[in-house]
């Protein structure tokens, strides 16, 4: 499959002091709105993957599922969402983590993602690393191996894809900030 290059970075849009003050918010929304960078997205994360074992792709809350359904399309394979706490019915496994402006917790079903399976988990960005740092704890305690993450966007000055990388876990980013 051959990619035609586009530059994803002139189509994100930036809200400064938001959600809080001191936060710039890098709004990937224009990118998902547009059928070409949804595309040309996908795409560059399966050149970049292809010869990988992947069973299936993990998407984290909220628009990590978006790319992780295009991506999971592409490698037709099946999906599986990490979501909030308090979204999924029946028994979960569940972590609390940081992130650059608060805390959470995220949780994923107990038995929806096989036996051992690889998998690639993405999101729409990684900043302070804290949720896919969390993602990653469920998927193992689920018995998973990560075989990667795919990101749409690298926030690099706040240290999260190193924190990966030093951790073992291999990072795509389409778009780097430094």
């Amino acid at each position: 499959m051959v990619t035609t290059q586009l530059d994803i970075r002139k189509l994100i849009k930036e809200y400064p002091n938001f959600p809080i003050p001191g936060v710039l918010f890098r709004d990937i929304n224009p990118v998902l709105r547009n059928p070409g960078a949804l595309k040309y997205m996908a795409e560059e994360f399966k050149n970049r993957l292809s010869g990988r074992k992947i069973d299936l792709v993990v998407g984290i809350e909220s628009r990590g599922f978006i790319i992780a359904t295009a991506i999971a399309l592409l490698f037709q394979i099946g999906l599986v969402l990490i979501r909030k706490a308090g979204k999924l019915p029946g028994k979960t496994i569940r972590n609390s983590y940081k992130i650059e402006y608060g805390s959470d917790k995220i949780e994923v079903q107990i038995g929806v993602l096989g036996k051992n399976p690889d998998v690639l988990v993405a999101d729409d960005l990684i900043a302070t690393g804290g949720t896919a740092i969390a993602s990653a704890n469920i998927l193992e305690q689920a018995g998973c191996r990560i075989t990667g993450f795919a990101f749409a966007v690298e926030l690099g000055q706040l240290q999260g894809a190193r924190i990966l990388r030093d951790s073992g876990y291999e990072v795509n980013s389409l778009v780097v900030y430094d």
